[in-house]
């Protein structure tokens, strides 16, 4: 059975995504570089299962060091994760995915950054009271 986990960055008031990106895409400023290299730091040898645009994100230099793996609405998470016995597997990219692997998830490493602009999809609190299942 994979150690199933879950990395995220959220905003003041739980902001994570703006038309399809991070609302603090881009932004210059040290605890937002800081958390993008603690991602790939923290995800480093192990699998991350996410939707296909956060995949697609993955710069040319973290692909190597990493399983990289696209999951949809279509699939079932236990099937996902039954392909990664004895792994770590990091979820990641959105609320979709979230909602549907947070009866997984064992850890949730949750990073709150300096943010407290717009958003239109927000952590819920939720996924974390959904853990306990069994694979």
């Amino acid at each position: 059975m994979p150690d199933v986990r879950s990395i995220c960055a959220i905003g003041l008031r739980g902001q994570m995504g703006l038309n399809g990106v991070l609302p603090w895409e881009g932004d210059p400023r040290a605890p937002f570089v800081e958390d993008v290299a603690r991602f790939f730091d923290i995800t480093r040898g192990h699998v991350l299962v996410a939707g296909r645009k956060t995949i697609e994100a993955i710069p040319e230099f973290a692909r190597g060091d990493r399983t990289l793996f696209v999951t949809d609405r279509t699939m079932d998470p236990r099937e996902v994760l039954a392909r990664f016995p004895d792994r770590v597997v990091y979820v990641g990219g959105g609320p979709v995915a979230w909602g549907a692997y947070a009866p997984y998830i064992r850890h949730w490493d949750i990073n709150r950054l300096p943010y407290d602009g717009p958003a239109d999809r927000w952590f819920d609190p939720a996924w974390l009271l959904a853990g306990g299942a069994v694979l």
